[in-house]
C-alpha cells in the first residue's frame, strides 16, 4: 500500500522543533546535542504531502504508525552541536490516532 487513506490532522505542536533557528530546535539541540531538521517550512509542507500521497508504511514502532518516503534531494540535515550537518534524504510521517507530524530523517525508524 502507499499512501495514507484516511483523513489527519497534521499536529502543530512538533513543526517548531523541526524548523531551522526556533526556540524549541535550539533547546533540542543544546539537550540532545542533535536535532533533525527540515530545510524550511515549505519543504516540510512539500514532504508531508508527498508521503500522504505514496509513502509507504514502515510498521507500527514505539507505538506510532508510520510512512516513508526517500528523496533525490537533501529535505534537511541532522544538525550537530558542534555544527556538524549531515544531510537528510528520507522524510518519515508519525500518527497518533488520526493526528501525524513529519520528520526528517536518515533512514527509517
Amino acid at each position: 500500500m502507499t499512501g495514507i487513506n484516511r483523513n489527519l490532522t497534521l499536529d502543530i505542536r512538533h513543526i517548531p522543533k523541526h524548523l531551522p533557528n526556533t526556540p524549541e530546535m535550539l533547546r533540542l539541540l543544546n539537550k540532545d546535542g542533535f536535532v533533525h531538521i527540515f530545510k524550511d517550512k515549505a519543504t516540510m509542507k512539500k514532504v508531508a504531502q508527498a508521503i500522504i500521497n505514496q509513502g509507504e508504511f514502515t510498521g507500527v514502532i514505539r507505538g506510532h504508525e508510520r510512512y516513508g518516503l526517500y528523496f533525490s534531494e537533501p529535505i534537511g540535515y541532522r544538525l550537530s552541536i558542534d555544527g556538524t550537518q549531515i544531510p537528510l534524504y528520507y522524510g518519515e510521517i508519525k500518527v497518533t490516532r488520526n493526528k501525524y507530524h513529519v520528520i526528517p530523517r536518515t533512514r527509517p525508524s
